[in-house]
């Protein structure tokens, strides 16, 4: 299998993301590694995928593993060497596979070489480029701004006497875009991995690059539009309005700058915009005029709420207000949230339902490894945590370390084929192993099955990857609308435990789906059981 010429390929595509500390361990030293992704990409190409995201491999201290980095441009030891990644692309480019990787650009460790730099003085060549500020009169620090992580976005440095800003963890010093050589410094960065074979990024928190210049705090939130979107509900952080910390519109310069780069080297991004007050006005911002970036990540389906017609409908009018032409990346799971099948309280029927409709709708797709085997979270107890977020503010939170255990491969062994060491970096919980692809594989009625023969049906038809869309309709549980090009298809689903009834459009409709489960129309009505689903072709 070759890759498809088209530049376009982003568009509609499947893209698949791997944690790599928990997806294969290939030298026993209970930590996934490069080489262990190379092995099992075969898994990935036959589900369907068209592309992979890997979370971050770079060298780091791995405080916020992988997400503090200390050398952007190489491979930490525990996953292998440059060498190894350059097998990875060789290897998914021949099995048709895009790689995208995941850039976190905001922010450093506190061990890379800039940042060790920058805190020496005030006058060293780096030093202004972390976001440094004086304290307040009487030593606090410069702004009410917090951290996502609990706590001031501020930590003080005796070096320079002065504080600098974090917005994650203290080892995680945000950098100063306002700073042309940082900028530079970023896309030479950028350009590294392009020239390296990459196809595209995830850009990890792309609404932090700028701070407000003029450090003014942030308003409070009031009370009832409070939620817990994008930090736990027991964080204050959620008590802000962050106007001043982040999304601020100088990013939309930068973003140009590194559209202009993406484009000479037929690159893609998305974005990740972590922001539950404006997401997709944000959205809208950095993907329009087709000089940015193509697509960016919204959390509206990550929320911890299930996703309900409502809701959906809800979304959707908003995207059509603020964002019309903005291209979305849906997705139910990640690194960052507990597992959607738990999250939402899904039985198995219900997961399938829910995959139709993220397959459905208009906009590219995230999966995240393990979701195809319908892993629930794990749970854990306190002392395997290893996520900091969840020390913090354990045991209302318990962190993020429930949805980012080692995948499972296999069913007879403890440690799920993932790795011979006796002890994984995270464990496996007995729930999971029956769940192990070698489990799964043989069987047409597994979960794993339906997730292939799902993506097979969405590639066969074009007008569910680029088509146009209507509006949402929701009526109780039931949200509906239709998706066109070359053929139309009405696609209905009931997110409810009720049965559901709809008068269809006019026109013959025949069951396209029916192969998935889908129902089919009882002539001018559809009516859906509990989670039932409907695509429906007009002939």
């Amino acid at each position: 299998m070759t890759l498809s010429k088209n530049p376009d390929w982003w568009r509609g595509a499947v893209i698949y993301q791997i944690y790599p500390r928990s997806y294969q361990d290939t030298n026993g030293d209970g930590i996934g590694d490069l080489p262990g992704i190379t092995q099992r990409l075969d898994h990935i190409a036959a589900l369907g995928a068209d592309a992979i995201w890997i979370s971050p491999f770079f060298t780091s201290p791995m405080k916020d593993f992988g997400y503090d980095v200390s050398d952007y441009c190489d491979v930490d030891p525990m996953f292998g060497a440059l060498a190894d990644f350059d097998a990875l692309v060789a290897r998914a480019h021949k099995l048709g596979l895009r790689v995208m990787i995941d850039l976190v650009l905001s922010h450093t460790s506190d061990k890379h070489p800039w940042f060790r730099e920058s805190r020496q003085n005030r006058t060293n060549p780096r030093s202004d480029w972390y976001v440094w500020a004086d304290p307040k009169p009487d030593g606090t620090p410069p702004t009410n701004w917090l951290s996502i992580f609990g706590g001031s976005g501020w930590q003080w440095d005796s070096r320079r006497e002065q504080y600098y800003l974090h917005n994650f963890l203290t080892s995680q010093p945000d950098l100063n875009f306002h700073n042309h050589a940082v900028q530079e410094a970023l896309l030479d960065v950028t350009r590294f991995w392009l020239e390296r074979g990459v196809d595209g990024f995830r850009l990890d928190t792309i609404n932090f690059y700028f701070h407000d210049q003029h450090l003014r705090d942030n308003p409070a939130l009031p009370i009832e539009e409070r939620n817990d979107r994008t930090a736990p509900k027991v964080n204050p952080y959620n008590h802000q309005m962050h106007l001043f910390d982040k999304s601020r519109p100088e990013n939309l310069g930068f973003l140009r700058r590194f559209r202009a780069l993406l484009d000479i080297h037929g690159g893609v991004a998305v974005g990740e915009v972590g922001d539950s007050e404006r997401g997709l006005q944000i959205m809208a911002q950095y993907t329009s005029g087709g000089d940015k970036v193509q697509m960016c990540y919204p959390f509206e389906l990550l929320q911890p709420a299930r996703v309900t017609a409502t809701a959906l409908q809800a979304t959707f009018d908003q995207l059509a207000e603020d964002a019309p032409d903005a291209w979305p990346c849906w997705s139910y799971s990640n690194h960052d949230v507990v597992r959607h099948i738990t999250r939402w309280n899904l039985n198995e029927t219900a997961v399938r339902s829910y995959l139709m409709l993220l397959l459905s709708l208009r906009g590219s797709v995230c999966l995240y490894q393990g979701e195809e085997l319908g892993l629930p979270e794990a749970e854990l107890e306190f002392n395997d945590i290893q996520d900091p977020y969840g020390i913090e503010f354990w045991p209302e939170f318990k962190g993020r370390d429930g949805a980012r255990t080692p995948m499972v491969w296999e069913s007879d062994n403890r440690q799920g084929g993932f790795t011979e060491a006796t002890k994984g970096w995270l464990p496996v919980t007995a729930p999971h192993l029956p769940l192990a692809v070698s489990a799964q594989n043989a069987n047409p009625d597994s979960l794993l099955a339906y997730y292939r023969a799902a993506l097979a049906f969405r590639r066969s038809h074009p007008e569910l990857i680029s088509g146009a869309m209507s509006a949402v309709t929701a009526k109780g549980d039931l949200a509906f609308f239709t998706r066109s090009g070359k053929a139309t298809y009405f696609c209905a689903f009931n997110l409810g435990r009720d049965d559901a009834t709809v008068a269809l459009p006019a026109g013959n409709w025949v069951n396209a789906a029916a192969d998935l489960g889908g129902v089919s129309a009882d002539g001018e009505w559809l009516s859906l059981p509990a989670w039932g689903f409907a695509l429906l072709q007009k002939e």
